[in-house]
């Protein structure tokens, strides 16, 4: 039979063992509910936005150079402003030939001060 020493020192195994138990039953737990908001709609076209907005920021950085002007923009603040003044124009018809060529004519100065500031530094 075992001695009362014995048994203390096993019933401090087994609740060191229930307790590793119940701690993994949570982590288990746990990473089901993230997985489960990770598949939710909102999650993944926030994945993927998040995605598509950092290539073409790296894609129009390497187009403009080292040192463009696209290091301090922040598309996510930027994108809904885009987005609303790119619906308001679709709403008005006749806006949007004028809007395209302001657009135009302010990327043509961007260009030209950007072309102008890389001359200087040389």
């Amino acid at each position: 039979m075992a001695s009362k020493r014995e048994l203390a020192q096993l019933a401090v195994a087994k609740e060191r063992l229930v307790r590793e138990g119940e701690l993994y039953r949570l982590g288990t737990l746990r990473a089901k509910h993230e997985v489960l908001h990770a598949l939710q709609p909102q999650a993944l076209l926030h994945g993927a936005v998040d995605h598509a907005l950092g290539v073409v920021q790296s894609r129009l950085g390497q187009f403009i150079g080292p040192g463009g002007g696209l290091s301090g923009i922040n598309f996510k603040t930027v994108l809904p402003l885009a987005l609303t003044a790119v619906s308001w124009l679709g709403r008005r018809r006749r806006m949007v030939k004028p809007a395209l060529a302001v657009g135009v004519v302010v990327a043509a100065g961007v260009w030209w001060l950007l072309r102008r500031k890389s001359s200087e530094a040389l």
